[in-house]
Order: C-alpha cells, then structure tokens, then sequence
C-alpha cells in the first residue's frame, strides 16, 4: 500500500512539476514574442491549424527550442531527452538564453536609433536654418562664400588680364564642382595662391642717400665698397623715376657679414626682406614649384617669398650659390637661370601658378664663399662684389663697436660691470682668431662674457677687467704662438702668398738636396711633396727650367740645378694645394738653394711665371695683402698688371707695406738678393 501511495505521490509531484515549467515555457515565450513580434510569424508556422501546442509539453518544449537560434547540438539534446521535465527544463534554458539577447538587441537598437534621430534632427535644422539665413540674405552658401572671399581679395590689386582671366575661369569651374570633391580642393587651393600673391602693391622704397648711408653704417663697419654700390642703385632710382631689379653676389670667405649686409640694406631701403638658401638643393621643384597633379604641390620659394612678403618689390637673399647640387629632380642652378636674368625675369613662369609673374621689381642678393664652383651662365648674370676679410684694425674695432655690446647684451651684463681693454681684444685677435672673418673673434668674445658672468653670479664680483695679463684665464693658452714659420728664412727657403676659401694665407716653398744611392753624374731630379694639385706640379716644372736658365745666362759655372736631386715641398702636407699663383715663389727658392744665399727677410711673393720668365697675374690680390700684414710682413712682391688692383685697396691696408710690381724674374732676383730697384708705395 505505502508503494502504491509513493508511486502516485511521485506521479503527482511530476505532473506539478511539468504544469509549471510549462506555465514557464509559455510566459517566456510571450516575453519574446512581445520584445521581438518577428517571432509571431515563425510561431504561426510552426503550429498545426487547430491543434493546441500548450496541452502538450512534449511539443511545447520543441516549439520552445525551434523558437530559439541555439547550436544544432543544443537543439539535438532537447530531442534526445525523453524525460518531460528534463525537455522542458533544456527548452527553457535556451529561451531564456533568447529573451536575455532580445532585451540586449533591443536596448541596443533603442540606443542607435536615438543617435540617428539626433543626428538627423540636427541635419534636418542646419538645412533649415542655411535656407532662412539665405532668403534673409544674411549667408551664402559655402562654395558662394568662398568665391566672394576670394573675389574681395583681388577686388583692390591690379592683376594682369592673363592672370584674371584665369581666376575667372577657375572661379566658374569651381561653381561646377562639389566641394566634397578632390579636384574641388586642388581648384580652391590655386585660387588661394592666385589670389594671395601681391599684383600690383609694391612697399615705399626710401630713396634718401643720407638716411641710407647712416643705416647701413649703424650695422656695418667698413665695407666701403658695398655700401657705395648701393648708394649708386638708390642713387640711380632717383633719377630713373623707378627701380628695377639688379642681381648682386657677394663672394668671400666666411664671417664677413655677407648675409647680414643684405638685411641692412633692405632697412636701408625700406623693403622687406626673405631669405632662402640653395646649398645642397637638389630638386628644381624648390625653385620652379610643382606642377599641380602632384599631391601636395605647391610654388617655388620665390612666389611664396611674394605671398609672405606681400609686395612686388622685396629684397630676396640667395645663400649659397656656390653649393647647389644637382640630382635626379633636375638642375637647380639651370633654374636659376631665369630667375636671375633682368631680360627673362620679368615673364617668370612657375609650374604651380602657369601664368607670367612679374620678378623684375625684386632686388635679387647672392651670397658664395668661392667663385670658381658657380656655373659660368649663372655668374654671366650677376653682379660680382668681393667681401674679402678684415685686417686686424677692422676686426678691433668691430669687436668693440657690435660684437662686444652685443655679447654683453646677450648675457645681461652693464657697462659697469666689465671692460675689455683694446690690449686684450689685440692679443685676442692676433694670437686666438686670424681668420679672415669675425665670426671665430664673436665666439671669443662671447666666450669671456659668459666667464664673466659666471663671475659675476658666483663669486659676487661687482667689475671684471679682462687685460691682456689675465685674458689666458678667460679663453685658455693661445693657438698662434708665433707669426711665421721660419722668423729668418734659410737658403731654398721663400715666403709665397696664397688665397683660400677662408682668405688670404701665407705660403712657403722649401727646397732642399736629397742624395740618391748609386746616384750618376749630370742627372739632375725634382721631387715635389705637399699634397699638390696638377697646376702647381707644372708650375714648379716650368720654374725648374726658367731658374736653370738663369743660372745658364748670369752664372754659367754653377751647375747644381742641373746636377742635384732636388726635393720641394709645401708645408702643409695634409692641406690640398692648387692654383696658379706660386710660381715666382718657387723659383725664387730654387735660384736660393742654388746659390745658397737666403733672400732678403720680412718679404713675400705672388704671381704666376711663364716659360719665358714673364710674370703674369693673379686675383686675390686684397686677401694675400691682408694675409702678409697679418705675419708681419713688410714687402711684398707682385704682378705688374695687378698694380691697378693693389691701387684699388683701402690705406689701411696698404699703409706700412712696401710693395714692388714686376714684369719679369730678373726684377725679382734684383729686389730679393741684395740689388733694391726703387719700392712703389701704394696708394
């Protein structure tokens, strides 16, 4: 009886059991259905016309299951169950499962769709409110707007009718276009660049000489030459009513104020001033400009010195014409060419822009350190004016007129706080910095502000005296303890003058015997060391010859030029040397060895030599000057024909020097070895 009792017990509990879960299975399934209504339709389907699921479970737990977007696997196990319960149980769980990922779909949809409402709202208002400001008349549209802009910029230029024409066009083609569009883009960006360019305004050129020479002699010591050359231009455009652009290049060597005498002299005449360099430029792009299908194209540097400078008339600086390159893109010196043509320039057509613009009212300035690598059509087309360096009064009284205050400047310091006594700054000129320019001295010099004030600020000195007694404590030991190599020149032993890329520079030319094993009788050689270039080779080749020749006429006994191992050398070895300008040095310093008898002291020579014995002439005459009163040297020897260049120099720096122009060697032995022709001062 208790076993019957407990089966039934069991059946009832089973059945309770199914009547919930499937209460469950239903309400669940109505919380999809009512989250989703797509599942109403595959509902529908899936029941058999007059056939009530729900009195069922075995085919309610299906439904459930079939309802749902479980896995294959999933589904198969609810198949697979024969306990009704457990059916229920396993379609229950995945619609669950289902109702979770609807709530989720749902919250999610509600999200986007709120988005996009906004979103659509605001568009929909922008829209709105573009068409009322437009029939009130307070705002075009954009493409309108930015035609109008551009239009209100050239309203007050004079551009050339080539130029409008093309701004017009463009103008109407961009009205075509869509602004979302690329090419909408590239149009709007040429007609920024067309429209931006200065057509017609030119800056008020001050054409007063007085007030430009007290400019450029503010910022400059010296430079006679220079400032006199644009005083003519000033000069020159007062009475032409008009300036016209002139191409000047400034050669010399480095820290001689080539770059900053161009920004003086764009005060001086009251234009604005744009500098680029060409050193190194391989791409002729950087001159030309791009053409405009390239992405990111734009103008060479000239038209975007005109957009910046916004007139017609600026002064352009050109550093470094002696340093172009030259590479794959094109030559950018050949595109130099017509930019720095007054004859071409004024009809200057870049890639970008592809119309005519007018660069002959720029005041063009090139800056090089040596002439010779500046191709030959580019320096047909330029004004050459030589910047040689600064003898050491000049660099005194640069120092104490620009380069000391503005150290002092620099680093905070009064007048009562330091004195640099002229000694010092001497010493500092001759003994720490004889290069040609001031650069090196502006170090120095900046060097001993700055211990000063270290001074100043650590050790709470109130005055510092910087003298010639304690200027070792300021910059260290000197690095020209002497002025000369040999301060008396033994036999085969002559000064020679040379020019460098940093200036002028004193030269000896050493010769000497050498003894060869086995050597034979009347076999004379000529060995050359020095680090020489192919022209002094032959230079010391023909000079052998024209001293042989010498000898041969005014002391037929001495045959030691043609019978001696000869060896000359040029100290130093590890510096190249070339140029044709050592040629009476070296065989001066053979007809010495020869008859073993040194020169006159304290004198120094340039000039080529020809096989005949003529002496012919060199340049660098201004730097090899400067360079001889810099090692203390008293007589110079030159050229004939450069008398007139020696005439042309300052009398600072031919005051002092006695100076000998010759026209053939025998001149030379006559001054050298004891017989004096009358000296010629220079004036």
């Amino acid at each position: 009886m208790a076993e019957v009792e407990n089966v039934v017990h069991n059946k009832f509990r089973q059945t309770e059991e199914v009547k919930a879960l499937t209460q469950e299975v239903i309400k669940t399934i109505r919380d999809i259905i009512s989250l989703n209504p797509l599942y109403r339709d595959s509902l529908q389907q899936m029941m058999h016309q007059g056939q009530r699921v729900v009195d069922n479970p075995v085919y309610l737990s299906d439904l459930g299951a079939a309802l749902t977007a479980a896995e294959s696997k999933e589904l198969q196990e609810v198949l697979e169950e024969m306990d009704i319960a457990k059916r229920l149980m396993l379609s229950l769980s995945l619609l669950k499962k289902e109702y979770e990922l609807s709530k989720l779909q749902q919250k999610i949809g509600r999200e986007v769709e709120e988005k996009v409402k906004q979103h659509h709202r605001k568009y929909i208002l922008q829209e709105q409110l573009k068409v009322i400001k437009k029939e009130l008349g307070l705002e075009k549209e954009d493409k309108d707007a930015i035609g109008e802009k551009f239009r209100e910029r050239i309203k007050d230029k004079k551009l050339p009718q080539a130029v409008s024409s093309v701004v017009e066009e463009e103008l109407n083609k961009m009205g075509f276009l869509e602004s979302h569009s690329s090419e909408f883009n590239v149009t709007r960006n040429y007609l920024d660049w067309l429209t931006s360019l200065p057509w017609g305004v030119q800056s008020e050129e001050n054409l007063n000489l007085e007030r430009a020479s007290e400019i450029l002699d503010q910022d400059h010591y010296g430079m006679d030459d220079i400032k006199r050359r644009i005083l003519e231009f000033i000069a020159v455009s007062q009475l032409k009513g008009s300036t016209q652009g002139k191409i000047l290049c400034f050669h010399g060597p480095p820290g001689v104020g080539k770059t900053s005498i161009a920004r003086s002299i764009a005060r001086a005449l009251n234009r604005e001033y744009f500098r680029f360099s060409v050193g190194g430029m391989t791409d002729v792009a950087e001159i030309k400009g791009h053409r405009r299908t390239y992405v990111g194209a734009m103008p060479g540097k000239v038209i975007q010195c005109l957009k910046k400078t916004r007139t017609e008339n600026p002064l352009v600086l050109i550093d470094e014409v002696d340093k172009i390159g030259k590479g794959y893109s094109g030559d950018p010196s050949s595109a130099l060419l017509e930019l720095l043509d007054p004859e071409q320039n004024s009809n200057f057509l870049d890639h970008y822009l592809d119309v005519p613009v007018d660069l002959s009212k720029i005041l063009f300035i090139c800056t090089a350190n040596v002439v010779d690598t500046i191709p030959e059509p580019l320096r047909d087309r330029m004004e050459m004016i030589d910047m040689s360096g600064y003898v050491a009064e000049e660099k005194l009284a640069i120092a104490k007129q620009y380069l000391l205050p503005q150290a002092m400047r620099d680093s905070g310091l009064k007048d009562d706080t330091i004195k640099v006594e002229d000694d010092a700054l001497t010493i500092l000129i001759k003994s720490y910095c004889r290069e040609s320019g001031v650069r090196n001295l502006q170090k120095h010099i900046e060097k001993v502000v700055r211990k000063v004030a270290y001074k100043v600020v650590k050790e709470d000195a109130t005055f510092v005296q910087v003298s010639k007694t304690n200027l070792q404590e300021f910059v260290g030991k000197p690095v020209f303890t002497h002025d000369r190599m040999y301060p008396v020149t033994p036999p085969g032993v002559v000064m020679g003058l040379a020019w460098t890329a940093m200036g002028g520079s004193t030269l000896y030319i050493e010769t000497t015997t050498r003894k060869l094993p086995g050597d034979k009788e009347n076999e004379g050689s000529l060995e050359l060391t020095g680090h020489l270039g192919e022209v002094m080779k032959e230079s010391a080749k023909i000079a052998l010859t024209v001293a042989r020749n010498y000898l041969q006429k005014h002391d037929p006994a001495n045959r030691f030029l043609y019978e001696s191992h000869l060896h000359l050398h040029v100290p130093e070895g590890a510096t190249p040397k070339d140029g044709p300008s050592a040629g009476c040095t070296i065989v001066t310093a053979l007809l010495s060895l020869a008859k073993g008898e040194s020169i006159r002291q304290d004198v120094a020579m340039t000039g080529e030599i020809s096989l005949m014995g003529k002496v012919l002439p060199v340049g660098g005459i201004k730097e090899k000057t400067i360079a001889a009163k810099r090692s203390g040297i008293k007589c110079i020897i030159l050229p004939e024909e450069n008398k007139k260049d020696f005439n042309d120099l300052p009398n600072f720096i031919t005051e002092g020097l006695e100076v000998h122009f010759v026209a053939n060697v025998d001149e030379i032995f006559k001054i050298v070895f004891g017989h004096q022709q009358q000296p010629q001062l220079g004036i």
